[in-house]
């Protein structure tokens, strides 16, 4: 069940971060997100709203593991494991602070599920 509710809430974040990629890249709240200036925003808006469209995909999927229920284990462990690898690669070559929002939650999903 706690496994459950953090997965969730990845799941609501990548939602979020979908709608700033790819509805609000270039403005305030994009710029703020993602620390850009508005000249780099609106040269980059397509590339941004590519990025949310794969933020959506994760979102989905774990979404999709959580609804099979048991079932939906292996589901869970695989997008888990894009986030992971996601935020490894984003903390690497972006900013550190990506292992906080996306590396760390996806390694306590993954410990609750596999201690669940």
């Amino acid at each position: 069940m706690l496994a459950n509710i953090v997965i969730g809430l990845i799941a609501l974040l990548h939602i979020y971060i979908l709608v700033l990629e790819m509805f609000f890249w270039d403005k305030p709240a994009g710029l703020r997100a993602f620390g850009q200036p508005q000249a780099l925003a609106t040269a980059t808006k397509a590339m941004g709203a590519n990025q949310g469209l794969y933020n959506g995909f994760l979102a989905a999927g774990l979404i999709w593991g959580i609804s099979l229920g048991a079932a939906g284990f292996s589901i869970q462990v695989f997008f888990l494991g894009c986030v992971f690898i996601a935020g490894i690669f984003g903390a690497a070559t972006v900013a550190r602070k990506i292992l906080f929002i996306q590396t760390i939650p996806a390694t306590i999903a993954l410990l609750l599920l596999f201690l669940g």
